[in-house]
């Protein structure tokens, strides 16, 4: 006879909704029985078969057995399951629990569902994407089944919007829980996780403590393993019973840890034990606040697990395990603090995870992703990420319609980087070699070669027969399925590849060739010979790690790599690599690679710098020169040239002088304009700094202002002016400053007025000079200086310097000779 349970009560009032209705949402919590009790209620109310959907396969498989048994059978009869690599049924079969995949797979395949009458997706709160997948398939399939009943159970997850999303009604089942005394440490313990586990378990199991079995969640089997180690000597000296649980274990295996035992057990669980699982005896919860929870390669887009503190709605179902069949405790390795601050629930998968697979499993059936009734629609730049990753690997076309290659990807349980992979071994006429790298790489199962080693590729070893052996059962079971299913179908070929290419080819190179089909995005190139340093063709550089044997090839593809963060600085590590050849990628991908050309400036010249690119990266260079017909090469050269500016500015002030002053002249100003023309014209044709040193860009601007510029702006604004006794002085033009000119006081005796420009409307100021070569007075009015200053200047100039002569009257004095011209330099007397 069946034991009573919380669900028991609801379910007359489930029946009767189903009846009235296509769906329902049924909120109950751990430990209700919904899971066990609900589906076999409906096979009196459907007349096909019920499938039923669990987010685990250890909850499929002991959820199977527990109905079976409470129905007085044994498994396949008339309940059965089916998970990845075990289907156990037969044609009596009318209550299946299935995985999540395998029930997307099938509504995928058999868009009618064919034969199945209800289906109720177990667990729903915990949101995996395959979960919200399967919800949108179905409701769709709705639209023309009417008949077809839809339950959707939850423990946790807010029923409101989820019922009216289906619009149905929600009916609710309490539960029966026992009081669970949570503890939680005053600090964190830094010790490490396997010694915080031993010091709990020893607690919990010490003399005069509570009895029963304890549960401990830890996130993953390496941390269950060294738990384990680390528990070992408390497990001898109190008779206890330490046993391993989670998804990878074998069905005895996981059989010894939930059933019950002549020892008091200690159960080192993942988060399998959460929900839909119930450990009989389970009296005492120690919590890790862990788990590794499903995320993607932010790198190579590929699953996998990232340790993650749990939500707190985890760690409340994970504490009430210890109070299913009476009261119990409950400790946490974390501070009440950690607790309060973490999230209420996870967010769902389908917002975070990487939608590649998901987008061509709906493409090869036909369905486009943004017409499903989603609960949560896709972030659009995810899926559009997944269409451009799926049209690099050639599983889409541009406009987004499946490709043969993508179909024979689709067909294959496998991300579409590693389906690609093992589809283009088998076309190049290696299924099996393709199937077993294509397995080891979605296990997340590398072993990397002695550090001393150097080969051509880090994944091209998992081909080898004695890896395989080596390998896990699971990773060995996905190898067969994927070489059977392989076998199946008939390779695609087009021009992008074929059986035709592989005859010539050696083993590795159509397997190296293979592992760049599945990662056509993550090509490098090795900066220098033996440099550790690649480019990627993404942008950006990475450093290959220490263990890849990868330590010659110039071009590889970065097949997995990983973020580091050292001293403050982010860095990518790549740790696996496998060589390629740049032919290649012309052979696979040729809309990938494009030719740039560039003027480039190098060695003081202009030259013609051409690139072949893939990406961002320069697979072949060369230097030339340039055409001379192109215009660049001037505009170039005038960025690099140096060109004198101080005589520049002097002639534009002259001309602005000019202007200014003798508007009759017929003269302008120059503008920035005319000087960046007169530079541009001297380049033109050029392409070698040495080719405009030296290049008179005066007389180049003087003739923008046209004929008899040259001869006004001698006339008009002269570079020097004579003195009485005929000394030749410069004149000086400087921006803001009157024009000036400078020279020793005695050279300005005679002059009883200073020298003036632009036909006298323009006094110099004069800077008059002492035999040291300072100025003694800056005028404008010589005159003036004459009567009213000269006088003190002469005495203390002759007290200075008495042997230069000094007369009384500036103005009428005989100025001195100029300098005789310097003799050039002659041989030397003997």
């Amino acid at each position: 006879m069946k034991d009573a349970l919380p669900i028991d009560e609801a379910l007359p009032e489930i029946l009767r909704a189903l009846r009235d209705g296509p769906s329902l949402v049924l909120e109950a919590p751990p430990g209700a029985g919904k899971t066990t009790r609900v589906p076999p209620a409906l096979l009196g109310l459907v007349p096909g078969e019920i499938v039923v959907l669990e987010p685990r396969r250890l909850a499929v498989r002991l959820a199977a057995r527990r109905v079976a048994q409470e129905l007085g059978e044994r498994v396949g009869e008339t309940v059965g399951y089916q998970i990845r690599f075990d289907d156990v049924g037969s044609a009596k079969t009318r209550l299946r629990f299935v995985t999540e995949g395998i029930l997307t797979r099938r509504l995928l395949g058999d868009p009618r569902l064919s034969g199945v009458s209800a289906v109720v997706l177990d667990e729903f709160h915990e949101r995996h994407l395959q979960g919200d997948l399967a919800l949108a398939l179905l409701l769709r399939l709705q639209r023309t089944r009417r008949d077809l009943k839809l339950v959707v159970m939850s423990a946790t997850l807010d029923k409101g919007p989820l019922a009216a999303h289906l619009g149905c009604p929600v009916v609710r089942s309490e539960g029966r829980r026992f009081p669970v005394a949570i503890e939680h440490l005053d600090k964190p313990d830094e010790r490490r996780l396997g010694d915080q586990v031993a010091a709990a378990v020893r607690r919990l199991t010490a003399p005069g403590a509570a009895p029963g079995d304890v549960l401990v969640f830890l996130p993953g089997a390496a941390e269950i393993r060294f738990a384990a180690e680390a528990c070992a000597e408390i497990a001898r000296h109190r008779d206890l019973l330490v046993l391993p649980l989670h998804g990878e274990l074998s069905a005895d295996e996981q059989d010894r840890a939930v059933g019950r035992a002549s020892r008091r057990k200690v159960v080192l669980a993942t988060n399998v034990a959460e929900t839909s699982v119930t450990i009989d005896g389970v009296t005492a919860v120690v919590d890790s606040g862990l788990a590794r929870v499903p995320s993607h390669s932010a790198w190579s887009g590929l699953p996998g697990l990232q340790l993650s503190p749990v939500s707190r709605s985890s760690a409340i179902q994970r504490a009430g395990r210890a109070g299913r069949t009476a009261p119990g405790s409950a400790l946490r390795l974390y501070t009440k603090h950690d607790f309060e601050q973490r999230p209420d629930h996870h967010p769902p998968e389908l917002l975070r995870l990487d939608l590649a697979a998901t987008v061509l499993e709906l493409r090869a059936a036909g369905i486009d992703p943004d017409a499903l009734p989603w609960l949560d629609p896709p972030p659009p730049h995810s899926v559009q990420a997944a269409h451009q990753l799926l049209r690099r690997l050639g599983a889409l076309d541009a406009q987004g319609a499946i490709t043969e290659i993508g179909r024979a990807c689709a067909r294959l349980p496998l991300h579409p980087r590693l389906a690609r992979v093992a589809v283009e071994a088998a076309v190049r006429g290696y299924p099996r070699q393709g199937a077993q790298m294509a397995a080891a790489l979605g296990e997340g199962e590398i072993r990397l070669r002695d550090s001393n080693a150097t080969g051509p590729s880090d994944v091209l070893d998992l081909c080898e027969p004695e890896s395989l052996r080596s390998a896990s059962n699971r990773t060995r079971q996905a190898a067969g399925q994927l070489e059977r299913a392989l076998a199946c179908q008939r390779p695609p070929a087009g021009p992008e590849s074929g059986p035709k290419r592989s005859a010539a080819q050696g083993r590795d190179e159509a397997l190296l060739i293979s592992v760049l089909a599945g990662f056509p995005d993550r090509v490098a190139r090795r900066r220098a010979p033996g440099s550790a340093e690649v480019l990627l063709s993404a942008g950006g550089t990475a450093q290959l790690s220490p263990s890849s044997s990868v330590r010659e090839a110039k071009l590889l593809v970065a097949v997995d790599a990983e973020e580091r963060r050292t001293a403050g600085r982010s860095r990518i590590q790549v740790r696996l690599a496998s060589r390629i050849e740049p032919e290649w990628l012309l052979d696979l991908f040729p809309e990938g690679l494009h030719e740039e050309s560039e003027l480039v400036w190098e060695r003081e010249r202009v030259l013609e710098r051409s690139r072949l690119l893939y990406g961002a990266l320069t697979l072949e260079e060369s230097l030339r020169p340039p055409r001379e017909e192109d215009p660049r090469v001037g505009d170039l050269l005038l960025l690099h040239a140096r060109f004198e500016e101080e005589p520049i500015a002097a002639l534009r002030e002259r001309a602005a002088l000019v202007a200014r002053h003798c508007p009759d002249a017929g003269l302008r100003a120059l503008s920035d304009e005319d000087v960046t023309l007169a530079k541009r014209a001297l380049c033109e044709g050029r392409s070698a700094l040495a080719e405009v040193q030296g290049a008179d860009l005066a007389s180049a601007l003087v003739a923008r202002l046209g004929p008899g510029a040259a001869r006004a702006l001698a006339t008009l604004a002269p570079e020097q002016v004579t003195l009485p006794g005929g000394r030749r002085v410069g004149v000086e033009y400087v921006a803001g400053q009157p024009p000036a000119a400078r020279s020793r006081l005695q050279d300005f005796f005679g002059m009883a007025r200073g020298p003036s420009i632009a036909n006298g409307r323009v006094p110099l100021t004069l800077h008059l000079l002492g035999p040291n070569g300072r100025a003694q007075q800056v005028t404008q009015d010589l005159a003036g200086f004459w009567e009213r200053h000269y006088p003190a200047v002469r005495r203390e100039l002759m007290r200075r310097y008495p042997r230069h002569s000094w007369p009384e009257d500036g103005a009428t004095a005989a100025p001195p000779p100029p300098p005789a011209p310097r003799k050039a330099a002659g041989k030397p007397r003997r």
